[in-house]
C-alpha cells in the first residue's frame, strides 16, 4: 500500500487531492484540526483515510502529530504540505510566532523534517509543498519586516519556495524529491475571514472563475505522474506544469541562509 500525508485536506484544494489520491489507491493520513471534516472525507472516501488531529499553529502541536505519523506507518511515499492560511488582521501563536509564518512555513518546515528520515528509508518518495503567486509580488526578503496581510502571506509563499528548493538539494542522492507548485487563483475560502467572501465565491462559481480543480490538479501531478519522478528542485505552475523561477529576492545564498535561521530558531 502507497502512503501519503497530507496537511488541509478537508477543504479546498487539499480536500479535491485527497479524493484524487484515493482514487489512485492512496492510503491517506490527514493531518487537521476538526476531527468532524475529516470524518466527512472519510465518509465520502471510504476506508483508506486515517486521521491525526494538530493545530498547525502549534509547532509543538506539529512535532507530536510527527511523530505520531512516524510511529504509525512504515514508509511514507508522498507528502503533501497543502495547509496555508491568510489572515486578514495579525495574530501572534501562543509560542510567539506571527500566525501566518507559522502556517505557511514553520509548520511544513517542522513537519517534512521530522519525517526526513522515515520518507528516505521509502525511497523512492516525493515531497510538494503548495506555494502561491502571491510569492511573485515579493520584492524584497526580510522576515523581520512587518508587513500588511497580503505582502505578508506573499513573503511566507515565497519561503514556501525557497524552503522546497533548499529542501531538495539536502536531499540530492537520496531519492527523494522537493518540488512546489503555484495552483494559480482558486475559490477554496482561503479568504474566508472577509466578510463578503460568501457571495464573492457564489459570483467567481457562477462565471467559472477560479474553479479549485484546476488548482487541484497540479499538486496531484507532482505527487504522482511519472513524469515528475526524479524532478526535483522545480517550481511548477498551474499552467501546463511550465517551470517557473524562484522570485528574484528568494534566490541563491539566501536559501541556505533562511534554512540556517529556521533550523536555530527551531531546532536549538
Amino acid at each position: 500500500m502507497t502512503t501519503a500525508v497530507i496537511t488541509g485536506a478537508t477543504h479546498g484544494l487539499g480536500r479535491l487531492v485527497a479524493l484524487d489520491l484515493a482514487r489512485r489507491g492512496f492510503d491517506l493520513a490527514v493531518i487537521a484540526r476538526d476531527a468532524a471534516k475529516v470524518d466527512d472525507l472519510r465518509a465520502e472516501i471510504g476506508s483508506g483515510v486515517t486521521a491525526f488531529r494538530a493545530d498547525l499553529s502549534s509547532l509543538e502541536d506539529v512535532r507530536r502529530v510527527a511523530e505520531e505519523v512516524d510511529a504509525r506507518y512504515d514508509r511514507i511515499d508522498v507528502l503533501v504540505n497543502n495547509a496555508g492560511i491568510h489572515a486578514f488582521s495579525p495574530r501572534v501563536t501562543p509560542e510567539g510566532m506571527p500566525e501566518m509564518t507559522a502556517v505557511n512555513y514553520l509548520a511544513p518546515w517542522v513537519l517534512t523534517n521530522a519525517l526526513r528520515d522515515k520518507l528516505v528509508a521509502s525511497a523512492p518518495a516525493r515531497v510538494v509543498i503548495v506555494a502561491s503567486e502571491a510569492a511573485r509580488q515579493v520584492r524584497e526578503f526580510d522576515p523581520a519586516t512587518a508587513l500588511a496581510s497580503a505582502a505578508h502571506y506573499g513573503r511566507t509563499k515565497l519561503m514556501n519556495v525557497m524552503f522546497s528548493q533548499e529542501l531538495a538539494r539536502r536531499l540530492e542522492g537520496t531519492g527523494v524529491t522537493a518540488n512546489c507548485c503555484d495552483p494559480g487563483f482558486n475559490t477554496t475560502g482561503l479568504g474566508r475571514e472577509l466578510p463578503f467572501v460568501g457571495l464573492l465565491e457564489k459570483v467567481l462559481h457562477a462565471l467559472r472563475i477560479g474553479d479549485p480543480a484546476r488548482g487541484a490538479s497540479i499538486i496531484t501531478r507532482l505527487a504522482t505522474d511519472p513524469a515528475f519522478a526524479d524532478v526535483t528542485g522545480g517550481y511548477f505552475s498551474v499552467r501546463n506544469a511550465a517551470p517557473l523561477q524562484c522570485p528574484g529576492p528568494g534566490r541563491g545564498d539566501v536559501q541556505r541562509e533562511l534554512w540556517e535561521a529556521t533550523e536555530e530558531l527551531l531546532v536549538s
